[in-house]
């Protein structure tokens, strides 16, 4: 009890704790929708190869002394509108989708090599630095969430008949491409934001893990999009709390508990179900079958 009150005490009176719950916070959700759809439509390498792309946006921005957030916005956006022209569906375009990761990575290498004054900061790019996010990243992150759940808001019911059925959602009319080269900026925007709080190399604790272990409990998309996002909050505040309190970093105790967690559920729902018994023909239908033939 007296550590949860020294916890509580330590958000009123510290700026950056309270920075660091606004902005998982925000993240959490944000991940939490878009990656049940990056699940759903098969596009986790995707997000991967954005979340590279993030490190080379990072790294050319404090190059340029800007601000790293900005050129993760930057660098995902515009390489989620070459991966999406490539295509009328990124659905198992892993050629297209190396090519932009393996660029990005050249490009991160170079730009730190240029300037490794900036060594400390990439580390922050790479692993997550959620207690240092400032009121400026906040303030981005939050706007730039708002405006994705807007947008995701209004593609929801074509996106989910695409990412279901794609064959058919286009012979209905339904702009596949189009849907896609969106919902792949979405992906640019919410990476940018979960590098953030878990780091280029941890970005699936946040983006897959809470809806993949929610579509392993349940199939109906509301609730699983709910079960998500609690899930999603529940890995980052736990995070959040342990490091405060241990010496860990916040982006191991995040990764670590969201891969706990589906490794629980998913081997809870093997036990629970069984593979299916498939019966031998009986003998009769053999012989049956003999003297239809002859």
């Amino acid at each position: 009890m007296s550590a949860l009150l020294q916890l509580f005490q330590l958000y009123q009176n510290q700026e950056f704790v309270r920075n660091a719950f606004l902005a998982g916070t925000v993240v959490s959700i944000i991940t939490a929708v878009i990656g049940y759809f990056v699940v759903l439509r098969s596009q986790s390498f995707a997000g991967h190869a954005l979340s590279h792309v993030g490190f080379a946006g990072a790294t050319g921005a404090a190059l340029l002394g800007l601000s790293s957030l900005m050129g993760m916005f930057l660098f995902t956006v515009l390489a989620a509108l070459g991966m999406g022209i490539f295509d009328k569906r990124l659905r198992g375009r892993d050629i297209e989708t190396g090519m932009v990761l393996s660029f990005a990575l050249g490009l991160g290498v170079l730009f730190l090599n240029l300037y490794t004054q900036y060594a400390t900061q990439t580390v922050g790019v790479l692993f997550g630095s959620l207690l240092s996010v400032s009121t400026s990243d906040v303030l981005v992150t939050l706007i730039s969430g708002v405006i994705a759940l807007i947008i995701l808001a209004a593609i929801f019911r074509p996106l989910m008949f695409s990412s279901i059925d794609p064959d058919v959602a286009q012979a209905r009319g339904v702009p596949v491409r189009l849907l896609s080269i969106v919902f792949l900026l979405l992906i640019a925007i919410t990476v940018s934001e979960a590098v953030q709080v878990v780091g280029v190399l941890l970005v699936f604790a946040l983006l897959i893990v809470p809806a993949a272990v929610a579509h392993q409990l349940t199939n109906r998309p509301m609730i699983a999009l709910l079960l998500s996002i609690l899930l999603g909050l529940l890995f980052t505040w736990a995070g959040l709390l342990l490091a405060l309190v241990g010496h860990w970093p916040v982006s191991f105790y995040i990764a670590a508990l969201s891969s706990i967690s589906y490794l629980i559920v998913a081997g809870y729902k093997r036990l629970r179900t069984p593979a299916r018994y498939q019966p031998q023909p009986h003998p009769s239908r053999e012989c049956i079958g003999e003297h239809t033939a002859v």
